[in-house]
């Protein structure tokens, strides 16, 4: 496999090497989807001929990166309103050493050269965003990284990916910076007017939606005044559905050598014993099977989200004199992503370990497994309706004054705020004692019950009752405190994350020999980043069946499992509609709506930055030295529980803790001109990446079922790390470039979880038990090393071609529970993308394809080292321009129905296969 897209690329470079030299035709910056014509030194010709569309895009992504004095890529748009993708994470992936994780079907984070999204940072025309999530995203929740998906790309210029920074550029991450650059209506016509309608399909979900954008710009003849408004509507049904295997019992030996089968007993004498004499053992003795790996869980997962997003912008320019120009802008996304989830999941060990009738044993694992009737349940049902409003507002003001003689002075100021999160997030479950048996391969699961899975009267409500808590204080009903059964409840988890900045940037031209700017800034930044909790538990004091719970039930649709890896009779099971769900709790026995004081948490970060950057250029050497001081100070506010035998389950405390750190930020760039035709570039620098907000609080979470924990560590330091840049690159002719990068990350400090056993008060069961309670700590090192190598020319008669390949490996101080060294999260080491292209006259098509090799993850139940397997991407996109200003278009997404595979550290340990379908769309834009 690798071997093939190892000969795809070099195929394609190898083909860029021969058309290069077809032609003699360098170009320069022109405007947005336009390119002017240059002679072979990359001097303007003189000639009036300009390239639109997507070769002109490509032009002046080209004349951007060869003019900058750090190493940057671009990807720019091909005209207003009308940028390379409907996702503006999706374009991203197209950079070489830029990556972006699927497990949703659609790209959502973005990690650059080797490092993990929320070590990256994405700013909008140059300054943060505030971001929040939709609550179900496990991808980095409270980080600060941004959900790409939320950003219509009409509403991009261009965007700039500095992988060396420079000192002007505000610090925090550890790959690179994402500058979404956005449009400003003094730099375009009068009445420009773009306006889009269209309409996509999911063949997963069977369900199509409308789209459509806006934007107008406008500005006076004297060039003073500019106004530019611009709005879109997107809307989305996503159906992912596939098996979730929840971490591997027994996966290593105890520290003394023994093991903790779920299957067998250990005789204090070494004496083994079947917990079922029973059972019969294939593949193996009962030695084997006493220090074999089994699925802790197997869970058949079918979810349901609909992505409504609304976003509306506008920029008013003013300038009253030619010296003098005052922006003011402001950005609204709303963002509706509620969604529906059922996860159909037995516990074998935990729950029928006694109940084994057979078990198969292969490599030291067991594949296969049949149990008998289960004593309290062998399976459980838990559904999901969770509603997500996400709302992001923007407002920033900037003044920039420039002088005759180069002299500059700007000042900023802005204000951003997010909300996302659960609000609120309903949760029931059933459970079932059906008998059942289990197999599997790395990308197959077969469980099949005993009984029919979908009849309501095989389902039960929880009989367990219990005096009933929440957070230590005692759930009174009635005057006294309530003795039931907890059979959900509502969960309210909503993230506020603010921010405000004030800043100024000054550039003051200088003749100090090889010096020609020095540029000088500082900033201050205020954010708080919040998560308020509160709950309702939700209760019965008998149990009752599927049957006598009143309300409509449904089955799993028919083909919801097929293609995902998922078989069985376990992919036909109950399935409780939204209304059915909301209906059951409130009519049950509902505690009073509190504040969870445990679940929520609030860290306050202030930042002040100060910089100044030498640029320098002579004799075909340019570039900057310089540096930035950054002080920050952390203020985090969280709850402890501190569980003891007295006091198994206490009231939270609330807890405060203060840090900070002063950091300087040395840095280099340097660009030299071997020729005109051919550049070399080098930097290093020092930068910093600060912790996720949700790991700098300290409180801890569990899940009662799996035995988890996790909590934060408001002590933490920032990442630091020392960036190494090499690069070369050859513009032989207009269009086209061939470039190489080598690049080195040398990073301390790295956080890295920390797992130990804890007692903690299992509210499920009302007893103290013995959790694997995980914690962020500093004292990871890591080396990342990589190497790039992309082109892109015109190569005849309207086709192109792009491609490119990165490798990049790591190693780390950080292991996983068997002692492995683990990888970064999100590294493949091959990447490759190959994007030919057509364009003639109104006609324009292009096909886009992507691979890359399996990469780590994170690591999830029982220790698990969360591996997600090789995946492809094809991706394809056509145009016609039916008149000058009317265009018609076609997209299609995910051709090859790609399955998204993970795997525990090995293949033949599946975590979960899901399927998310395809896309299709359609759309008639118009513009003028």
């Amino acid at each position: 496999m690798r071997l093939r897209h190892a000969i795809l690329v070099t195929t394609a470079l190898a083909g860029f090497a021969g058309s290069a030299t077809a032609q003699e035709a360098p170009t320069t910056t022109a405007p947005s989807g336009t390119a002017a014509t240059q002679d072979a030194t990359g001097a303007d010709s003189g000639d009036d001929i300009l390239v639109t569309g997507y070769r002109g895009s490509l032009r002046e992504a080209i004349s951007v990166k060869r003019n900058a004095n750090a190493v940057v890529d671009v990807i720019t748009a091909e005209d207003v309103g009308k940028f390379p993708d409907r996702n503006v994470a999706e374009s991203l992936s197209h950079i070489p050493g830029v990556s972006i994780d699927r497990r949703f079907g659609e790209g959502e984070k973005v990690a650059i050269l080797g490092t993990d999204p929320a070590l990256n940072r994405m700013l909008l025309d140059g300054h943060a965003l505030a971001s929040a999530d939709w609550g179900g995203n496990d991808n980095d929740p409270s980080s600060r990284t941004f959900n790409y998906s939320l950003l219509a790309p009409e509403l991009v210029d261009r965007l700039e990916v500095y992988k060396s920074p420079e000192p002007r550029i505000e610090e925090g991450s550890l790959g690179g910076t994402v500058i979404v650059r956005t449009r400003r209506p003094l730099d375009l016509p009068a009445n420009s007017i773009f306006a889009s309608g269209g309409y996509s399909y999911n063949d997963r979900s069977d369900k199509g939606n409308v789209r459509g954008s806006g934007l107008y710009s406008w500005r006076n003849a004297d060039e003073t005044f500019g106004v530019l408004v611009a709005a879109t509507y997107d809307k989305q049904n996503l159906t992912r559905a596939g098996v979730e295997f929840f971490g591997y019992d027994n996966a290593a030996p105890n520290a003394d050598g023994t093991y903790n089968s779920p299957f067998v007993n250990r005789a204090a004498n070494g004496a083994l014993t079947l917990k079922n004499p029973g059972a019969t053992i294939n593949g193996g003795t009962i030695a084997d099977l006493y220090k074999a790996a089994s699925p802790f869980g197997i869970n058949y997962a079918y979810f349901q989200q609909q992505r409504e997003r609304k976003s509306l912008s506008g920029t008013v320019q003013f300038r009253p004199s030619s010296d003098l120009t005052f922006t003011l802008n402001g950005l609204h996304i709303d963002g509706n992503y509620n969604n529906y989830s059922q996860s159909m999941y037995t516990i074998p060990g935990a729950w029928t370990g006694d109940k084994l009738q057979s078990a198969t044993i292969s490599n030291g694992v067991v594949t296969a497994a049949s149990f008998g009737a289960a004593t309290s349940q062998s399976a459980q049902l838990d559904t999901l309706v969770r509603h997500t409003k996400l709302k992001t507002d923007n407002i920033n003001l900037f003044a920039d004054w420039e002088g005759d003689n180069g002299a500059k002075i700007g000042f900023a100021g802005g204000w951003s705020k997010a909300t996302g999160g659960r609000n609120p997030e309903y949760l029931f479950n059933v459970q079932t004692k059906l008998p059942f048996s289990y197999a599997f391969t790395n990308n197959s699961a077969d469980v099949n019950f005993t009984g029919d899975l979908t009849n309501p009267a095989n389902y039960f409500t929880n009989p367990n009752n219990n005096p009933a808590t929440i957070e230590g204080r005692p759930v009174i009903v009635n005057g006294t405190q309530l003795n039931a059964a907890q059979i959900g409840g509502l969960d309210y988890s909503v993230t506020t994350d603010r921010d405000i900045f004030g800043g100024y940037d000054a550039t003051i031209p200088v003749e100090f020999g090889p010096f020609k700017e020095i540029l000088l800034g500082s900033r201050v930044t205020d954010h708080v980043n919040r998560i308020d909790g509160r709950g309702v538990n939700t209760y019965l004091q008998r149990s009752l069946t599927g049957a006598q719970l009143g309300v409509t039930t449904l089955v799993t649709p028919d083909g919801t499992f097929s293609g995902s890896g998922g078989n069985g009779n376990a992919t036909k099971y109950l399935n409780l509609p939204e209304q059915s769900v909301i209906d059951i709790l409130a009519n049950a026995i509902n505690s009073p709506l509190i504040k969870k004081v445990g679940a929520s948490t609030k860290v306050k970060e202030t930042v002040a930055a100060s910089y100044i950057q030498a640029n320098f250029d002579q004799g075909g050497l340019r570039g900057n030295i310089g540096g930035r001081l950054v002080y920050t100070r952390d203020v985090s506010n969280y709850a402890l529980s501190l569980t003891t035998t007295a006091n198994p389950n206490p009231i939270p405390t609330p807890t405060r803790t203060v840090t900070d750190y002063l950091k300087f930020l040395p840095s280099l760039n340097i660009a030299y001109e071997i020729s005109p035709k051919v550049l070399v570039r080098g930097a290093v620098a020092k930068v910093i990446s600060r912790p996720r907000y949700q790991d700098l609080a300290a409180s801890v979470s569990q899940n009662d079922i799996t035995n988890d924990a996790g909590g934060g560590n408001p002590n933490l330091k920032p990442y630091e790390s020392t960036n190494y840049e090499v690069t070369a690159e050859w513009y032989p002719r207009a269009g086209s470039l061939v470039a190489v990068e080598l690049f080195r990350r040398e990073i301390s400090n790295y956080i890295i979880n920390t797992i130990a056993p804890a007692t903690l008060f299992n509210s499920l069961r009302a007893r103290l038990e013995t959790y694997n309670v995980s914690q962020p700590i500093n004292g990871g090192k890591a080396k990342v090393n990589g190497a790039l190598i992309s082109a892109q020319s015109e190569i005849w008669g309207g086709f192109g071609l792009q491609a490119n390949y990165t490798y990049q490996d790591s190693s780390t101080s950080s292991v996983d529970a068997t002692g492995a060294s683990l990888n970064l999260p999100y590294l493949s080491k091959h990447n490759v993308n190959v994007i030919p292209y057509f364009e003639s006259g109104p006609f324009q098509a292009r096909v886009s394809y992507n691979y890359r090799t399996a990469y780590f993850r994170t690591i999830g139940r029982l220790n698990s080292r969360e591996m997600v397997a090789p995946y492809s991407q094809l991706d394809a996109s056509a145009s016609l321009a039916i008149t000058k200003g009317i265009i018609l278009s076609v997209n299609a997404q995910n051709l090859l129905d790609e399955t998204y595979l993970q795997y525990n550290a090995t293949k033949d340990r599946p975590t979960a296969f899901y399927k998310n379908g395809r896309t299709f769309s359609a759309a008639l834009s118009f513009r003028m």
